[in-house]
């Protein structure tokens, strides 16, 4: 059963029963199967307490319907909030940014049709106060079983004079007619089987993205205060550096002999002050100054790293971010042209491994930690059907396969030259060992080769499943533009091969981390299916239903999960990652013989993991 659900206007008369005092109303459209060539049934009205039940009722059946809105965003977080979970959903917003630029459906009425308002939704941040809409019911179950728009798109949707919205609701879209535009791409594509998990894993995301943002990572905030202080000193008063950075700003400007006024946060400052004292820099890179030979050098890094700390996730940091025992962020699905996720507060993916150490389970409770070993070569080694490199990574270690395969003498050569095929690396150790690595695994090297030819012409690639790169924009279309004429200036040529080279780095890479960030969506689907279905706990957790009695995901940064378990169930939920992992990797690559092993670690604290 599909259910779809689509905000209905303010002014719209409400012709079913009484919605409630104060509820606001919802509507439910039945819609049939399009075979039937029949219209949607009369529309349904119920309260929103009203939807949660509903939600309640379906979920509890023996066949759970897959919802489809315009944003998981909008409706999912006051779902949770009543304490309802929702096993499937199309998230129509990410599935039409897919579409709307996938090569595989290229030749469909969604990808050649004008900007619409579907083309100007962004993200909507989680958290925000229930919408009021209309529920529109089910199409045949065969269309969805399984066995972004980018910003250009937006840019072109504002050009046409189609505004920026948060929601369907907002920008008056209808849902049901979007629906079915998308099943027509999907059905018609040239691998349709590829495209529906894609927008079944990625609406997947969505939804583990808001119950993770809803249960929130288990923070102690007496644990990050402490660290703060032993590092920094104690917090101190507003306006004023804390002790360790205000002693180092001390020896910085004593080192330059420059005055107390000197501010070390002041990057054109510091650096004036650096030049006067004959230090050499031209940067405040860490790389250039480890190269330096000066006094100010040592307190310098030191003090650029204790800021980096005191700014990114200080006392106010904890403040603004820690609530009641739970660090929530906003993950944003699809927040990278790959695929890959991105936070659009709190530095989620980006959490420094002693401020970690406030990442504590609960009384009872435990984290099962667990991260894919070296995801994006073996997913090359799958998408190039590559079988030598694919047994290269059997034994778990595939860098140390490598070196076991006489392609290159060291684990770190292998590394190294892996590392640099994806990413395009020719020089230094990496355009060493390119050489042999291509000609003992020349499928796999072959495939990335490709895509970089491809962006150097101005091409796009696309992923495993059907993930497609934009164009390269204007600038790169004006330095190839720009060597061709008679008049060129001298420099033109070059500019114009080292604009093509850097974009063939990044289709080189994106073909392969973007099927890995697919690689890495359905281990997320399978994870919190297999989680769901564990017993519950005899001891709740101090988060919110309906994960309080649940293991339960709370954090996901690219190829690395943190679950929240009971600990009585740990080895359960260990066991359940690492399956859903192997699943993961049949529904991408079938039989064909790549493995995706995972350092699992049972800890208390995040910090102890690695």
């Amino acid at each position: 059963m599909h259910l779809v659900l689509a905000a209905q206007p303010a002014d719209a008369a409400v012709t079913g029963p009484d919605p409630g005092s104060g509820s606001g109303p919802v509507c439910a459209v039945r819609v049939l199967d399009e075979r039937a060539r029949q219209g949607p049934t009369p529309a349904e009205v119920v309260t929103r307490d009203g939807l949660a039940t509903l939600v309640h009722e379906a979920e509890s059946s023996t066949s759970p319907p897959r919802w489809t809105w315009d944003d998981t965003n909008r409706w999912y977080p006051a779902l949770l909030t009543a304490g309802e979970r929702v096993e499937r959903c199309r998230d129509l917003r990410l599935a039409h940014r897919i579409l709307r630029v996938s090569s595989l459906a290229a030749t469909s009425d969604l990808a050649t049709s004008s900007p619409s308002g579907w083309d100007a939704l962004e993200h909507s941040p989680v958290g925000g106060a229930a919408v009021v809409g209309v529920l529109r019911a089910p199409q045949e179950e065969s269309l969805f079983d399984l066995a972004a728009a980018p910003r250009a798109e937006r840019e072109r949707a504002r050009e046409k004079g189609v505004p920026p919205s948060g929601a369907g609701a907002d920008a008056g879209l209808d849902p049901v007619a979007e629906l079915a535009v998308q099943e027509a791409a999907v059905t018609g594509s040239t691998a349709p089987g590829r495209l529906r998990l894609l927008l079944a894993a990625e609406s997947a995301g969505a939804l583990a993205a808001a119950e993770m943002h809803h249960a929130g990572l288990p923070w102690r905030t007496d644990v990050h205060d402490a660290v703060l202080t032993e590092t920094l000193g104690p917090r101190p008063a507003p306006g004023r550096r804390p002790e360790r950075l205000e002693a180092l700003a001390v020896r910085i400007r004593a080192a330059l002999d420059a005055p107390d006024s000197l501010n070390p946060d002041s990057h054109p400052d510091l650096l004036r002050a650096m030049e006067y004292a004959g230090v050499g820099a031209r940067s405040l890179r860490k790389w250039e100054l480890e190269r330096i030979d000066h006094p100010v050098v040592e307190p310098l890094l030191e003090y650029k790293s204790l800021y980096r700390l005191y700014t990114a996730n200080g006392w106010s940091w904890l403040d603004q971010w820690v609530r009641d025992g739970r660090f929530r962020t906003d993950y944003v699905v699809g927040g990278v042209v790959t695929g890959r996720w991105s936070a659009s507060g709190g530095g989620a993916l980006q959490l420094p491994r002693g401020v970690r150490r406030a990442v504590q389970a609960d009384p009872g409770w435990v984290l099962v930690v667990a991260d894919a070993a070296q995801l994006e070569p073996r997913v090359l080694a799958g998408l190039a059907a590559d079988e030598t490199m694919a047994a290269a990574g059997a034994g778990g270690d595939m860098y140390a396969g490598i070196v076991a395969t006489g392609a290159v003498e060291t684990r770190e050569h292998a590394k190294v030259g892996m590392l640099g095929a994806m990413y395009g690396g020719t020089t230094g150790v990496s355009g060493q060992v390119l050489p042999r690595l291509s000609r003992a695994f020349p499928r796999a090297m072959g495939l990335v080769e490709d895509a970089a030819r491809t962006g150097e012409r101005g091409g796009s690639v696309t992923t495993w499943l059907g993930r497609t790169s934009p164009p390269p924009g204007q600038a790169w279309d004006a330095a190839q533009s720009g060597a061709l004429g008679d008049g060129a200036p001298a420099d033109a040529a070059s500019l114009a091969r080292s604009s093509a080279r850097a974009w063939g780095r990044f289709t080189r890479n994106f073909v392969v981390q973007g099927t890995a960030a697919e690689w890495a969506l359905c281990w997320i689907a399978a994870i919190r299916r297999r989680l769901w279905r564990l017993p519950t706990a005899a001891q709740p957790n101090h988060g919110p239903a309906p994960f309080a009695d649940r293991a339960h995901l709370v954090f996901f940064v690219h190829d690395e999960v943190v679950v929240h378990a009971p600990a009585a169930l740990a080895e359960d939920v260990a066991r359940e990652v690492r399956e859903a992992a192997e699943e993961a990797g049949r529904l991408l690559f079938g039989d064909f013989p790549v493995s995706f092993p995972l350092t699992v670690a049972t800890v208390d604290s995040y910090a102890d993991a690695k």
